[in-house]
C-alpha cells in the first residue's frame, strides 16, 4: 500500500523527525511504499543523506518567508474572509469552539483553488478582520486587549501555522495525498494538517504518532516565547484547537506511552481508537556497560534546566557524600536556561560537595556516559519521554528515579522510585544500591531485559504493520475507472476492498449509487474516486456471496 508520511523537522536536527524513526518505519516495512511530506525550516535544503523515507520527498518550508503568488480579487477576498473570519472567532470565542473544523476546511478548499491562502493571510484586509475580531465583547480574557504589534506578530505566526493548508499535495495525481492509502502523522501539530484536508477532500484515514505530545511541548514552549500574552494565548488557542480536531479526526493514535495516552484523552481522545506503541531503539542491541568504576559514582543526565531538578540530586548527593567520602557525582547535559549551569555549581559549593561534582557537559554517547557511573540518577519533576529512561535501562545500569511521569510506567520493579522534591528519600535509595553490589547487578539486569522487550524495533514494525492493514480495510478506496486491463493502470495491493477480486475479473467505473440515493463514491468526494462512505456491512456480504 501506499502510505504518506508526514512530519515536521528541522535540516540541523533531522533525527527527530524523518531522519531516525521515519527510517526505521520504512526500512522494517518494505512491502509498502512510503512517501516523506516534510515540513522544514526556511531554508529548505536537500536532504544531507539518502534514506528509504526521504528518497524523493516532499517538502514544505513552514517557517520564514511567505510563499510568493498574487492577492484574491475581490470575490475571492470575501469568500477567504468569511472562512477567516469563522477560524478567528472560533479561537477567542469561547460558545464558537465548533467552527474551528469548518473554517480550517473552507480555507484549504479555497487555496487548493488558486493559492492565493498566503498571500490573503499576509494581506492589511486579513489584520484588520483579525484585530476587529480579536476586540469583540466576549472574547477569552486570556487573549484579549491585544495592541497593535499584537495583531501583526499574532497575524504573521497564524500564517505560517496554516501555510501547510495551501501546500500543493492535494489531489489524485503523482505526490497527491488523494492517491495513498493512508497518512501517517509523526509528531502531530502543524504536520496533521495535510492529514486533515486530506481525510476531508478524500477521506484517506490517518494515523498520529506521538512521541512527544505537540500540544504539551506548545505549552512549555511558550512561557518563554518573546511575545506578550495576547499573542501567546492565541497561538495556544490555535494549537488546542488543533489538537483537538486532530485527535477526532484520526483513524488511530498511537501515543509513545500510557502517560501520553491520558494527556490525549484529556484533549478529546477517544481511548477506543487509541493504542500504546513504544518508541523504538536501536540501543536495545547495544552491549551492556562493562564494569564498574572502583569507587561509587553517581550519574545523571540530562537537559539543565528546572523541571529536570539538578538540584534535587545535588542535595541527595550531600547526604550521599555525609555516608560515603567516597563518591562522586557526573553531570552530564547541556544548559537550557541561561546561567543555570553556573546556579547549579554555586549550590554544589553552598553544600560542601563542589569538588567530587562534575560538570560534564554534552557526553560523547549516552553509553559512555551510564558506562561511568555506578547508579543512574534521574530527578525531574516530570519525566515527560521515556527515551532516557530506556536508555539507561538498557545499559544495565541500576536505576534511581523520582516517580514522576513516565519514570513507574518505564522503569517498574526493575528500579527505585521515589517522590519528587525530597532528597532524603533520594539519597537513602542511592545509598542502598551503593551498599549493596548484588542488588545492583539484579536490578541492572531486570532492567536491562525489561528495555530491550519494550523497546525493541521490532514489535513497534509488528503494531503498525497490523495498524495499516486494519486501516486499509475498514477505510477502503474506490478509485474511478477500471484497472488491469491492457490500457488501463497496473493493480496495486490494496488499492481495492478485499471484495472487488471475487467477480469475475476487475469491475471498472464508479461505484453504485448507495440505497439512499446520495450519489456515487467518486460524486461525493468531488470526483477524487474515493468514497468517505463505507457501505453497509450487509450488503457487502451480500454481493460477495453472490459474485462467489
Amino acid at each position: 500500500m501506499r502510505v504518506a508520511l508526514l512530519t515536521e523537522g528541522a535540516r540541523p536536527h533531522p533525527q527527530r523527525g524523518a531522519g531516525g524513526w521515519c527510517d526505521r518505519l520504512a526500512e522494517g516495512l518494505p512491502e509498502h511504499g512510503f512517501e516523506l511530506y516534510l515540513l522544514t525550516g526556511p531554508e529548505g535544503a536537500g536532504p544531507e543523506r539518502p534514506s528509504p523515507a526521504r528518497r524523493g520527498a516532499y517538502e514544505l518550508a513552514l517557517w520564514g518567508r511567505r510563499p510568493g503568488g498574487r492577492a484574491p480579487g475581490a470575490l475571492r477576498r470575501r469568500r477567504y474572509a468569511g472562512a477567516y473570519e469563522q477560524l478567528v472567532r472560533a479561537l477567542v470565542l469561547p460558545g464558537e469552539r465548533a467552527g474551528f473544523g469548518p473554517g480550517l476546511y473552507r480555507l484549504a478548499a479555497l487555496a487548493r483553488e488558486d493559492g492565493a491562502l498566503p498571500a490573503f493571510l499576509a494581506s492589511a484586509h486579513a489584520r484588520r478582520l483579525l484585530e476587529r475580531i480579536w476586540r469583540l465583547p466576549g472574547v477569552d480574557t486570556a487573549a484579549g486587549q491585544p495592541l497593535v504589534c499584537d495583531v501583526l506578530v499574532a497575524a504573521d505566526l497564524l500564517e505560517q501555522c496554516l501555510r501547510p493548508l495551501s501546500a500543493p499535495w492535494y489531489g489524485t495525481g503523482p505526490g497527491g495525498l488523494g492517491a495513498v492509502d493512508l497518512c501517517h502523522v509523526v509528531g502531530g501539530g502543524p504536520a496533521a494538517l495535510p492529514a486533515l484536508v486530506a481525510r476531508h477532500l478524500h477521506g484517506v484515514p490517518f494515523v498520529v504518532t506521538e512521541h512527544g505530545l505537540h500540544l504539551r511541548d506548545q505549552y512549555l514552549g511558550y512561557r518563554e516565547a518573546p511575545y506578550r500574552w495576547p499573542v501567546r494565548a492565541l497561538l495556544l488557542s490555535f494549537f488546542r484547537a488543533l489538537t483537538e480536531e486532530t485527535y477526532r479526526q484520526a483513524a488511530i493514535l498511537t501515543p509513545g506511552s500510557a502517560h501520553d495516552q491520558q494527556w490525549q484523552r484529556r484533549c478529546g481522545a477517544d481511548p477506543a481508537r487509541t493504542r500504546v506503541v513504544y518508541e523504538g531503539t536501536p540501543a536495545v542491541d547495544r552491549p551492556a556497560a562493562g564494569p564498574e568504576p572502583a569507587a561509587p559514582v553517581l550519574v545523571w543526565a540530562g537537559a539543565l534546566e528546572p523541571g529536570r531538578d539538578p538540584e534535587l540530586a545535588l542535595h541527595a548527593f550531600a547526604r550521599v557524600r555525609a555516608a560515603l567520602p567516597a563518591a562522586r557525582l557526573v553531570v552530564y547535559g547541556e544548559e537550557v536556561v541561561p546561567g543555570y549551569r553556573a546556579h547549579c555549581a554555586a549550590v554544589a559549593e553552598r553544600l560542601g560537595v563542589a569538588e567530587a561534582v562534575d560538570f560534564a557537559g554534552r557526553p560523547g554517547s549516552l553509553a559512555g556516559a551510564w558506562e561511568s557511573g555506578t547508579v543512574a540518577v534521574f530527578s525531574g519533576l516530570s519525566q515527560r519521554s521515556p527515551r532516557l529512561l530506556a536508555d539507561a535501562m538498557l545499559s544495565g545500569r541500576a536505576v534511581v528515579s523520582t516517580d514522576a511521569g513516565v519514570a513507574r510506567e518505564v522503569v517498574g520493579p526493575t528500579g527505585l522510585l521515589v517522590p519528587a522534591r525530597d532528597p532524603r528519600a533520594l539519597a537513602g535509595a542511592c545509598l542502598a544500591l551503593l551498599r549493596d553490589e548484588e542488588r545492583r547487578g539484579r536490578l541492572g539486569l531486570a532492567g536491562r531485559l525489561r528495555a530491550q522487550e519494550r523497546f525493541a524495533v521490532e514489535p513497534v514494525i509488528g503494531a503498525f504493520r497490523e495498524i495499516y492493514l486494519e486501516l486499509v480495510s475498514l477505510y477502503p478506496a474506490f478509485p474511478g475507472g477500471g484497472g488491469g486491463g491492457e490500457d488501463g493502470p497496473v493493480p496495486r495491493p490494496f488499492a481495492r476492498p478485499a471484495e472487488y477480486w471475487p467477480a469475475d475479473g476487475p469491475r471498472g467505473g464508479a461505484q453504485e449509487a448507495p440505497a439512499d440515493g446520495g450519489g456515487s463514491g467518486d460524486e461525493q468526494c468531488g470526483g477524487t474516486g474515493r468514497t468517505g462512505v463505507r457501505e453497509p456491512a450487509g450488503q457487502r456480504t451480500a454481493e460477495l456471496a453472490e459474485a462467489l
